[in-house]
């Protein structure tokens, strides 16, 4: 009887820590509609829901509102998601509190494809030449990456990551390459501003876009939390288990570099989000995908929110947001390190 009852408090436990956090998150969502350079009152907002849909440019708040604002806020609650689920994906995968999103190179790839995109933009009248180029070479380089890990012999797992550096590397040293060879007036800043991440090519097209990839990957994730516990045991226990692992993987790095290349592709390089906020979740509900995923979603999501409304308000011109999301999420990581003192991954 004791058993049973410290049971359903260890599934009470998580199950409210996620309500919590889901509230949290609704409320950041609304706190984001009203701040910004262009402040909106309450009784303002209810009166911009008001106005149809064909009077939107007429008016100049609902234009920047719903044109704007809105799409900015979903676009960084998207990318925050997405992140924070494939970060929490690969550590548990790879069993090792380390990992980011970028583990097999995947960022460094977007970032040589948007270089190459920004110097072949004045050619092409593409507008998504940029991104296009950045998620190809996001999936070459994980293809890349699992490649030459096929192609190794050793532990999977091991040359898994160690494949990631290699290209990783590889894609970093193109990319210096190319910023030494731009242009330092024209093309040099454009880089180097795209890769510090940011929310300021948001519009409803390029987050339709980008939602099309990422629910069903998310989904999928969330449907696959209980073989991500199996898989996080060790190929040898998760093969007697009936699990074929070779092929889970495939599959799970296929669905996480999908997000991650996608979300780069149009919001650039935003760190410590994939390596921070899954360390945070498994502090709150347990080591347990089932709920240490859906919690990574809903503080990812609402960490970048509002790492994005510093960004766009903290300053006269808009701060890249992979500067807020290094100098505020890694003094708090620190202070999660001492105070739970890896418990989590014990």
């Amino acid at each position: 009887m004791q058993r049973v009852l410290q049971d359903n408090q260890n599934k009470t436990g998580p199950k409210l820590n996620i309500f919590i956090s889901t509230i949290l998150v609704f409320l950041i969502f609304g706190f984001s509609l009203f701040w910004g350079r262009y402040h909106i009152e309450p009784l303002e907002l209810v009166q911009l829901f008001a106005i149809a849909p064909a009077e939107w440019l007429n008016s100049p708040e609902a234009s920047v509102f719903y044109y704007i604002r809105l799409p900015r806020i979903f676009l960084a609650m998207t990318v925050g998601a997405a992140l924070a689920a494939a970060g929490s994906l690969f550590q548990g995968m790879f069993r090792n509190p380390l990992v980011s999103p970028d583990i097999l190179g995947v960022s460094s790839g977007c970032c040589l494809g948007a270089a190459l995109g920004i110097l072949l933009s004045r050619y092409s009248a593409n507008p998504y030449l940029i991104q296009v180029l950045a998620f190809s070479f996001g999936i070459m380089a994980m293809a890349m990456a699992y490649g030459i890990a096929r192609l190794s012999r050793g532990e999977p797992v091991v040359m898994l990551i160690l494949s990631g550096m290699v290209v990783g590397g590889f894609f970093s040293a193109a990319l210096s390459f190319i910023k030494y060879a731009a242009d330092p007036y024209e093309d040099l800043p454009a880089i180097v501003f795209w890769i510090m991440g940011g929310f300021y090519r948001a519009n409803w097209e390029v987050l339709f876009n980008l939602l099309l990839v990422v629910i069903p990957c998310i989904a999928l994730l969330v449907l696959l939390a209980w073989k991500i516990n199996i898989i996080s045991l060790g190929d040898e226990e998760a093969s007697s288990l009936g699990i074929n692992v070779r092929f889970l993987r495939l599959l799970l790095i296929s669905v996480a570099t999908l997000m991650v290349a996608a979300c780069v592709s149009v919001s650039g390089t935003i760190g410590w989000v994939g390596l921070v906020v899954p360390h945070i979740a498994r502090m709150l509900v347990g080591p347990d995908h089932k709920f240490s995923l859906p919690m990574s979603i809903l503080i990812g999501g609402g960490f970048v929110m509002l790492m994005d409304n510093l960004a766009r308000c903290l300053s006269s011109s808009e701060i890249p947001i992979s500067i807020l999301t290094a100098a505020i999420g890694t003094p708090f990581f620190a202070y999660l390190l001492i105070k739970g003192r890896g418990n989590a991954w014990r």
